[in-house]
């Protein structure tokens, strides 16, 4: 050993290659089937060859990069989306749309093996389902049950398009594809991305996919969400279908999260203006409005006042000298009354009432009243009081000396 040497230099180069060795894990193998994300390294006048994060290179034919007119679609450095189709020499080789070329039978023997999707254009609506043309014109058949079409939907907006299905039977002359398989692997994705990323708080859109008697379920993206009845709206709401409709496009908060049972609670009202921030506005004391008489109670009456707000009439603002013994004795529901606003308790979300015309008759009542004191109030102070007045009246008759001297 060379005295100049550090002490244990080789021993430290031998544990750094041994770490260096250990630390390294080959890449688990690619399933047949398996998408990846893969960077384009070199273009050649066939092939394409991609980067796929382990020893060696992948490779997928250059024309299926090729637009209409003939024209590369991807360069160098972009990446792609590709699917691995295993081969009998082990080559890594991969394809972006299984039978979407005149590749025949084989290719899509292989398809169905791996699990790789394809792509077709949906010919038209048959018996049971729909015709699907893949790849050099190859007749497939999708039922209605795979084709991941809600009941509301129209089926015939389908045909004509050009979709990815899943090969689940293939024969020469009998090939069955699903397109329900792959919407159900893009939705547990999505469904993924939501569970990290959702949060009790949050705003987010959806579509409203089924009406209940309960609330409506809206699709946000992977994940379904359902709107309780009384969160679609400020206001009552007596029938779903009256606010919401399949298909509408929706805004929700995320009210509850239960990822255990797959719960997701949602409301719709939450995400508009709360009608009692500005009810001090909308219905100031001593104003008066219509309303619709909306549930009877013993003590008293609800009336709607639009924007989701409902006051209390109570039962000894009904009616005028006389005392009642239920609200149905001057009121019934859905009937459309005049009320007063008395006070307006925005923390406490109450609003007090009382029927306009008990309140006009009271006013003009108190009106009258106060004329007539206001009359008496004006009149002349020194002419006394009636009998002071009578009094003089006789003094002046029973006094003829007096009466001799005015005359005189």
């Amino acid at each position: 050993m060379n005295e100049n040497e550090p002490a244990g230099a080789p021993d430290e180069e031998e544990d750094f290659e041994a770490l260096l060795n250990s630390s390294f894990k080959e890449p688990s193998r690619l399933d047949p089937g398996q998408r990846v994300e893969a960077v384009i390294v070199k273009i050649t006048a066939e092939w394409i060859f991609l980067d796929v994060g382990r020893k060696g290179e992948g490779y997928l034919d250059r024309k299926e990069m090729l637009d209409e007119a003939g024209n590369l679609t991807v360069k160098e450095g972009e990446k792609v989306r590709a699917y691995y189709l295993p081969s009998k020499d082990g080559e890594m080789h991969f394809t972006t749309r299984i039978g979407a070329g005149p590749a025949g039978q084989a290719q899509l023997a292989d398809a169905h093996r791996s699990g790789i999707p394809v792509q077709g254009t949906v010919a038209k609506e048959v018996k049971g389902g729909f015709e699907v043309r893949i790849g050099g014109g190859v007749r497939a058949f999708c039922p209605f049950s795979q084709m991941g079409v809600r009941k509301d939907e129209n089926q015939a907006e389908y045909v004509g398009k050009s979709l990815m299905f899943k090969i689940t039977e293939c024969a020469e002359r009998n090939v069955v594809v699903s397109r329900k398989a792959i919407l159900e692997v893009e939705r547990q994705e999505k469904a993924r991305a939501l569970k990290e990323s959702m949060k009790v708080g949050m705003r987010v859109e959806g579509k409203v996919t089924s009406i209940q008697k309960f609330g409506a379920f809206v699709d946000l993206g992977g994940v379904e969400g359902l709107i309780p009845v009384s969160e679609i709206a400020w206001g009552r709401t007596e029938k779903v279908g009256d606010k919401l409709s399949v298909g509408q496009a929706v805004e929700v908060v995320v009210k509850k999260l239960d990822w255990e049972s797959n719960r997701v609670s949602l409301s719709m009202k939450d995400a508009l203006p709360d009608p009692w921030e500005r009810a001090a506005e909308l219905w100031p004391v001593g104003s008066y409005h219509h309303g619709t008489v909306v549930r009877l109670a013993t003590f008293g009456a609800f009336v709607s006042m639009g924007e989701g707000v409902d006051g209390l009439v109570h039962i000894s603002r009904m009616a005028s000298g006389r005392r009642i013994g239920h609200p149905r004795e001057v009121l019934k529901e859905g009937q459309t009354v005049e009320v007063r606003v008395e006070a307006v308790d925005r923390e406490g979300k109450k609003l007090s009432l009382s029927l306009a015309a008990i309140t006009r008759a009271a006013e003009e009542e108190a009106a009258t009243l106060k004329a007539y004191q206001d009359q008496a109030s004006a009149a002349p102070q020194n002419i006394g009081s009636l009998g002071e007045m009578l009094k003089a009246k006789l003094g002046q008759e029973e006094d003829p000396a007096r009466d001799a001297d005015e005359t005189e």
